[in-house]
């Protein structure tokens, strides 16, 4: 599975739905919780202040959280790719280790 580093907007704009989209129930589930306790125990420019700094906080660092997630879940870190897109990503990846070509081909291909 290939995550992406830098900014997060999915993250920024739909915040804990973005998270359980991405299976990241935990994170998803504590930023939530944060999210109703600013609400119920804020009032007014602090609520608005600390909501803003969680919404950033969540942007910044959402595809961190994924990838703890699945760290969390056993998966192992194994590559890091520096790339301009996913494609040229996945392809870079491929190259590095041709074992895995013959997991993403076609089962006719692999005749």
């Amino acid at each position: 599975m290939l995550v992406p580093e830098g900014f997060s907007w999915g993250a920024l704009f739909f915040g804990p739905i973005w998270l359980a989209t991405h299976r990241a129930w935990i994170a998803a589930v504590l930023t939530l919780a944060a999210t109703m306790l600013i609400i119920a125990y804020s009032t007014g420019a602090s609520a608005a202040v600390l909501l803003l700094a969680l919404i950033v906080l969540l942007g910044l660092s959402g595809h961190d959280l994924r990838r703890w997630s699945l760290d969390h879940r056993g998966y192992l870190l194994a590559q890091i790719i520096a790339a301009r897109s996913e494609f040229e990503a996945f392809a870079r990846l491929l190259d590095r280790r041709p074992d895995l070509k013959g997991s993403f081909m076609p089962p006719e291909a692999a005749r």
